[in-house]
C-alpha cells in the first residue's frame, strides 16, 4: 500500500492476495478462470499513475466494450489512456491478433468440410466485417470440399480491391486445390454487389471452367452480414 501524502491512497496488485493476482490466478486455475479486464492486466503487467493494471484494463473494457471493438481500434482512440505507450497499446493488439488467427488456424487444421456459404462466413467474418479496406481472401478446397488454405489475394482502397485471376489459379494449382471460394469485403457494409464484382465473378468461373478448377462461391462480407453469388444462383 503507497501513501500519498497521507490523503490518497493506492492499492497495487501486489499488495492483493496472492491467490488474487490475475497472473498467479492464471497459473494455479487457469486461462478460463479470469475475467476479461484480468486476462488484459496480465497483458500489461504495470499499471500507471493512481491506476493498477486492472484498473487500467477496466477503464479500456469500459470504453472499447469488447475485444473486437478494442482489436479494430485506431491510435487515436487510444490517447485517453494517460501513461499508455504505443509499446503496450501494440501489445495488446497483437495478443487480439494471435486469438484471431488461433481459430482460423484451427479450423484449417481440421480441414473443415465446407458445406455452404454460411460455413465460410463463419470463419472469415471475425476479421473482415471490421476492415477499413477491401481484402479479397481466396478459400482453397480439396475434392471433399475440405479447407487447404486461406489466403490474402489482394488488398485494395475503400472502394475497390484488384484481385489477378491468373494469380488464384496458379495459386490454386499450386496447392493441389479442386475448387476455390472467394471472399471480399465491403467497407461500407452495403453487400449488393458492383458491376466490377459481378464481371470478375464471371472472368473467374471461365477460367476455372478452363483449368478444371469449381468456383463454388463468391461471397461479399458487409457488418454481419453476407451476400453469396452461389445462394444468389449466379454462379
Amino acid at each position: 500500500m503507497i501513501s500519498n501524502g497521507g490523503k490518497n491512497k493506492i492499492t497495487g496488485i501486489k499488495s492483493w492476495p496472492e491467490d488474487d493476482r490475475p497472473r498467479e490466478k492464471l497459473l494455479k486455475r487457469g486461462a478460463g478462470a479470469l475475467s476479461n479486464s484480468e486476462l488484459l492486466a496480465i497483458l500489461l503487467r504495470t499499471g500507471v499513475a493512481g491506476n493498477s493494471a486492472i484498473d487500467l484494463a477496466r477503464q479500456m473494457l469500459d470504453k472499447f466494450g469488447t475485444f473486437r471493438n478494442m482489436s479494430h481500434s485506431d491510435i487515436r482512440d487510444w490517447k485517453d489512456f494517460k501513461g499508455l505507450g504505443p509499446a503496450k497499446i501494440a501489445q495488446i493488439k497483437a495478443a487480439l491478433e494471435i486469438g484471431r488467427r488461433f481459430r482460423e488456424d484451427e479450423v484449417i487444421s481440421s480441414k473443415q468440410k465446407i458445406a455452404s456459404a454460411h460455413d465460410v462466413v463463419q470463419i472469415v467474418m471475425p476479421q473482415m466485417r471490421d476492415l477499413k479496406t477491401e481484402v479479397f481472401k481466396v478459400v482453397y478446397l480439396n475434392s471433399n470440399n475440405r479447407i487447404i488454405d486461406i489466403s490474402d489475394a489482394a488488398t485494395g482502397t475503400v472502394n475497390q480491391a484488384m484481385p489477378i485471376v491468373r494469380e488464384i489459379m496458379h495459386a490454386a494449382l499450386q496447392k493441389f486445390a479442386a475448387a476455390i471460394i472467394c471472399v471480399h469485403n465491403h467497407p461500407s457494409a452495403n453487400i449488393t454487389p458492383s458491376p466490377e464484382d459481378k464481371k470478375f465473378t464471371q472472368e473467374l468461373s471461365a477460367a476455372g471452367n478452363l483449368m478444371n478448377i469449381k468456383i463454388l462461391d463468391h461471397i461479399i462480407i458487409g457488418d454481419d452480414k453476407y451476400y453469396s453469388f452461389a445462394d444468389e444462383g449466379i454462379i
